[in-house]
């Protein structure tokens, strides 16, 4: 065997925006002689960060793909996936998430723990992800370490405990105290590159031994020996106090808080000493998958090199060669030239070309281990499918999908964009599952829905660049629903009579709102009024009449429909015939149920410097806001509150102006909830108007 899987690590940086995941990231790459000189996120070389590959990352300064690349580490390899922050390229972070073994949690030392923190937390918990905190940022003016760990406890519940604490703060950090060996460790050279290890200076003294018996108390709840040791007050080995936090970690029931700053070059290697000590390898974490020969009965994959191939392709990107697919590889090995089947499309393949990804570089390799993350070129398949050899019908459990929120317009300027924004669509919707798109039936436009203004907009920007595909965009449309409020009876008769067989069906029942899902369909059918064959078209009107609601012409949520009555004709019944009627009843009732519009209200999180404070609780207001608390900073305030998405449109734009450009805000969809009168009086009109415009 090529590898020892123990000493490999498959790890994600995840983090809220602009908390320093791509700088972290970069540095890591230096430290471990992946790269040979630094380029900083938004640097002055003009050259970006190697993380941030595409040419729009480096502009905007944010990241927007996770990106791969693999780097060694004191004997260890870690498979290191760097994620965006933004909500709106949730995707990512879910797909990455999906395929890693442990995270390192950034958190910054001044804005400690923040809405996407939040989001990025609940991910984890999701997958079950053991994390290490990395509080960075410890250089910056007002940064608090010792509040974060206190956030981390209040507001995700985690059980973080301090195993190192900082030698000065601000523009006076000057490294760390390690609290494992009680050494001071200082980080020397113009790019930190020398530790020196010294005595811990005699003024922190005092706070080192408290944090260190805050950690031992801490600990030895995961491990016997050195509870009895801690009680008996005997020396304590290093090993051991490693091999317990290990314990709680990969429990999920400890997480070590670490500190430094990316930026100032510290920190760093003593971050990767803790991935390899407390991060669980391949082998220890359980992984299972659905074989679908038996009735989707759960199996344990075992990394075992001997077994049969299970492996999940869990993102996909168009190069210049092709098709590119990242793969983690679960059980078995994955060799050139061997064949593998696809068991969602039931398809064989042969791997072909098999790479080791590094950022947008790849080296071509023979073979790839259990645990190992690779990618293979040239096979068609889409994000989530599962590769198996040896015969095995196994699929991964899927993904989470969040649902698209918002909608835009897209029309070519010319012919030859119009075929290039096909071929850039089918491309975007393959890669990912958060972008849709589809035609609208009555204005024959092109409509691209994603998870908020930016995602669209980076997709829009990507069109120009990659595809040179000029396009137009209209307004923004918002994904509105429609409900009903009260119940409302059906008794519906569809008879046509032709030449020949006629259709005949009556179906009676009622409607209700059902507030746990989207539709449900109740038979309570008895002595064969409908023939049970006929049960299952009735359903099928149903839902065709969900699709689109009469008041605003939006889908219909939260609705139960229940039938306990009907008729039929020995001769002229048919399934057409029972779907007409359900379609029909529905129409029927629908109008009587007392309709409304339901609208989507996101989650908004803004952060700013207090004195602006009074402007941003206005903008909020002012766009039909609630705000559901505020906390100050000192300097800097955070305000969380629920607007309607309709409102946010330009909101980035509005909130620069009004605080200098020092605010930033994130918004992830909350909840759909009834929109007021007025307003939903003019959304009326405006359908009813296009309507006739269309006439």
């Amino acid at each position: 065997m090529g590898i020892d899987i123990s000493r490999m690590r498959n790890i994600g940086i995840s983090a809220h925006i602009d908390s320093g995941k791509t700088t972290l990231s970069e540095r890591i790459l230096f430290y471990s002689n992946k790269i040979h000189a630094i380029h900083e996120v938004r640097g002055k070389d003009g050259v970006g960060a190697t993380m941030d590959h595409m040419e729009l990352e480096r502009e905007r300064g944010i990241t927007i793909q996770s990106a791969a690349t693999q780097v060694e580490w004191k004997d260890h390899i870690i498979n290191l996936i760097d994620t965006p922050g933004h909500v709106d390229f949730t995707i990512e972070v879910e797909r990455s998430l999906r395929v890693l073994d442990g995270a390192i949690l950034v958190l910054c030392a001044v804005g400690g723990v923040q809405s996407q923190s939040i989001t990025v937390d609940r991910q984890l918990k999701r997958y079950h992800v053991p994390r290490i905190a990395f509080v960075n940022k410890c250089d910056r003016t007002g940064a608090n370490p010792f509040k974060v760990r206190i956030q981390l406890r209040e507001k995700l519940g985690l059980n973080a405990v301090m195993i190192q604490i900082p030698i000065g703060l601000e523009d006076k950090l000057e490294g760390v105290i390690d609290l494992i060996s009680m050494k001071a460790v200082y980080f020397d050279g113009d790019q930190g590159e020398t530790l020196r290890y010294a005595d811990i200076p005699a003024p922190l003294k005092a706070d080192a031994e408290k944090y260190r018996e805050e950690m031992l108390e801490a600990i030895s709840m995961f491990s016997d020996e050195l509870a009895e040791k801690y009680l008996g007050g005997e020396a304590i080995s290093e090993e051991l106090i490693h091999a317990a936090i290990r314990a709680g970690t990969l429990a999920e029931q400890f997480v070590p808080v670490m500190i430094g700053s990316a930026y100032k070059f510290k920190g760093i290697q003593p971050l990767l000493d803790g991935v390899s000590h407390y991060l669980p390898n391949p082998t220890e974490v359980k992984n299972y998958a659905l074989d679908l020969d038996s009735n989707e009965e759960q199996k344990e994959l075992s990394a075992d090199d001997k077994s049969p191939t299970v492996a999940l392709g869990f993102k996909l990107e168009d190069g210049q060669y092709g098709q590119l697919t990242y793969v983690r590889i679960y059980q078995g090995m994955l060799k050139k030239g061997e064949e593998l089947q696809n068991t969602r499309a039931r398809k064989k393949f042969k791997v072909g070309r098999l790479v080791r990804m590094h950022a947008d570089n790849m080296e071509d390799i023979n073979e790839g281990y259990p645990g190992d993350i690779v990618a293979l070129f040239g096979i068609d398949c889409a994000s989530g499918d599962t590769f198996c050899g040896g015969g095995l019908n196994y699929a991964m459990t899927s993904m989470f999908v969040p649902t698209p929120v918002i909608s835009l317009a897209v029309t070519p300027k010319d012919k030859k964009s119009a075929d290039q924004m096909a071929k850039a669509l089918n491309r975007f919707t393959k890669e990912d599952p958060t972008f849709q798109t589809y035609v609208d039936p009555e204005s024959n436009q092109t409509i691209i829905k994603g998870m908020g203004e930016l995602h669209l907009e980076v997709y829009i920007e990507r069109m120009r660049r990659e595809y040179k595909c000029e396009v137009d965009t209209g307004m923004p449309q918002v994904a509105y629903r429609e409900t009903i409020t009260q119940r409302a009876d059906f008794n519906y008769t569809h008879k046509k009579q032709t030449g020949g067989a006629g259709q005949y069906g009556r179906v009676a029942g009622y409607m209700e709102t059902y507030p746990d899902g989207d539709y449900e369909f109740v038979d309570m059918i008895k002595g064969g009024s409908i023939p049970t064959e006929f049960v299952p078209s009735c359903d099928k009107g149903f839902k065709e009449a969900v699709k689109k609601g009469s008041l605003i012409g939006f889908p219909i949520v939260n609705i139960r429909c229940v039938i306990n009555d009907g008729q039929s004709h020995p001769v002229d019944s048919s399934d057409i015939a029972f779907q007409q009627a359900a379609i029909g009843a529905f129409r029927e009732a629908y109008n009587k149920a007392k309709p409304c519009i339901l609208e989507p209200i996101m989650k908004v999180s803004v952060e700013g410097p207090t004195e602006f404070q009074g402007n941003i609780f206005g903008s909020i207001n002012q766009r039909r806001g609630i705000i559901s608390s505020s906390t100050e900073d000192g300097f800097f305030s955070r305000i969380e509150a629920e607007v309607p998405l309709s409102e946010m449109f330009g909101y980035s734009t509005v909130l620069r102006s009004l605080t200098q450009g020092k605010a930033e805000f994130t918004m992830e969809f909350e909840k759909y909830s009834k929109v007021p009168q007025s307003i939903s009086e003019a959304l009326i009109k405006d359908a009813e108007e296009k309507r006739k415009k269309e006439r």
